[in-house]
């Protein structure tokens, strides 16, 4: 899953020309598109995919270029055969340089032919644009990732750090197999590197092919479900109570509706709040700008509060999205239930919302269950020069005069479950999007052709540049 678009929410209006982009492909831009389309082209749903294919035949085409059995590592579970993934490994020449992991999920979100102008599963180039579920989310990064490695063993680099890539399944489906997380809980050592690198980072673009600001994404919410229940006994509805379910629910739900979570902010958000509002110029910069330098400014949360994404940026959210109740249109309620959904602000535990949850409502007679599956909370992964520095360095090569600003995720991406064993991990600025979001998740995705051919030199590049310094 993607960055929501944090840099376009701050309206950054400073434009920045890129490295010219050649009017026909290079001829290692074929072989790679080559690479791109196979993935895209492999339905890897959920329903009727398969992400063990996909995995299979990204490892057949990194043996061909004389990857080695014992680099290679495919993974499935006899419970989930089409759910499996790979872990490819590049060896350095230091043996005291910790690793570096490269992390791109397969997986893709449903899609039917019948709702598309086009296949889902055919990648097409048309107007400048590369259609097809996944040519964004996130088959894209996966692809370069892996192409990445190829370029490594065609050119016989050898690098300080031992390079690892992961491609795994389960991100888009909360409850499937969770590749990342199966590989921390079982597989640590395979994937063990000083940090990792993942989507949720990237550009933002005007519309009209001009890239307006690259992030790096630096921590994100952790996702928790919970259902809120009531019962009672029920009873003839020509005979109503004061007692009932649906209306006991009403008013839990009510009290979760009016409550806000208090604001809070990390090193990161700080950072974004103050180095884009600046950028912004507007009531809504200004009041960014202020909020970072005090939080508890509340004239400026209230102006900060007028847009969605920021409003969820500095606190923990809860929201209502699924309600049931009731057994038939005559009798009063012998139980209602809702969904409520949160995204937590990162530092806080699942069961501390819980309880927070519990007391907002004031009603013992409201039960609260949190849903599994039980996802983890880890801390933000720190704001550290040694990461950064080398992203900023490369967008002034390709995006000159832009500036690499760190942000948080409302969503959250499989970062959750590397970040938890203790690998901070890193969604990297590079291929970027247009104001609509591209279709991700929805009908007709794309990405444009400039973006991801500028965003695999860009990645590369990056790469290459942690892989030969320590």
């Amino acid at each position: 899953m993607p960055k929501l678009t944090a840099l376009l929410t701050s309206a950054l209006l400073v434009g920045a020309p890129a490295i010219a982009q050649e009017a026909q492909p290079r001829a290692d831009q074929i072989a790679f598109r080559e690479l791109y389309r196979e993935l895209v082209e492999t339905n890897t749903t959920l329903s009727s995919g398969s992400c063990t294919l996909a995995a299979e035949r990204m490892a057949a085409r990194m043996k061909a270029a004389g990857f080695t059995d014992d680099q290679l590592t495919l993974f499935a579970t006899p419970e989930h055969p089409k759910e499996g993934g790979l872990v490819a490994v590049y060896p350095g020449t230091s043996q005291a340089a910790k690793p570096i992991l490269l992390v791109a999920h397969i997986d893709v979100v449903e899609a039917k032919r019948e709702d598309w102008e086009r296949d889902p599963f055919k990648m097409v180039e048309e107007d400048g644009y590369f259609y097809g579920r996944g040519t964004l989310d996130d088959k894209a990064q996966a692809a370069i990732w892996t192409d990445t490695l190829i370029r490594f063993r065609q050119e016989g680099y050898k690098p300080k750090r031992t390079v690892k890539l992961a491609l795994t399944c389960g991100e888009e489906t909360n409850g499937a197999f969770n590749g990342v997380e199966w590989l921390t809980a079982n597989r640590r050592d395979l994937i063990d590197a000083e940090f990792a690198l993942n989507e949720g980072g990237g550009g933002d673009s005007d519309g009209k092919g001009n890239v307006i600001g690259q992030s790096v994404q630096v921590g994100e919410k952790t996702f928790a479900n919970f259902r809120l229940e009531t019962r009672n006994p029920g009873g003839h509805s020509s005979v109503p109570v004061r007692d009932n379910a649906i209306y006991q629910l009403a008013r839990a739900l009510t009290a979760i509706d009016e409550y806000a979570f208090p604001v809070e902010m990390t090193d990161t958000t700080r950072r974004f709040f103050a180095e884009s509002g600046a950028l912004r110029g507007d009531e809504v910069g200004k009041a960014m700008v202020a909020l970072a330098a005090n939080p508890a400014d509340k004239a400026a949360e209230a102006i900060v509060n007028t847009d969605r994404f920021l409003h969820g940026n500095i606190r923990t959210t809860c929201v209502a999205t699924l309600l049931d109740g009731g057994h038939a249109a005559n009798a009063l309620p012998q139980r209602a239930g809702a969904n409520i959904n949160c995204r937590i602000f990162p530092g806080h535990p699942i069961e501390e919302i819980k309880s927070e949850l519990e007391r907002i409502i004031g009603d013992a007679g409201v039960t609260v269950t949190q849903l599994p599956p039980k996802r983890p909370a880890p801390p933000a992964p720190p704001l550290d020069p040694k990461i950064i520095e080398p992203m900023q360095r490369l967008v002034d090569k390709y995006w000159p005069g832009l500036k690499v600003i760190p942000s948080m995720a409302n969503g959250y991406t499989d970062a959750t479950f590397l970040g938890a064993v203790g690998i901070p991990t890193y969604g990297i600025p590079g291929i970027w999007g247009d104001p609509d979001g591209n279709g991700v998740h929805g009908l007709n995705e794309r990405i444009s052709v400039k973006s991801v051919y500028m965003g695999r030199d860009y990645m590369f590049d990056l790469v290459k540049a942690y892989a030969d310094k320590p």
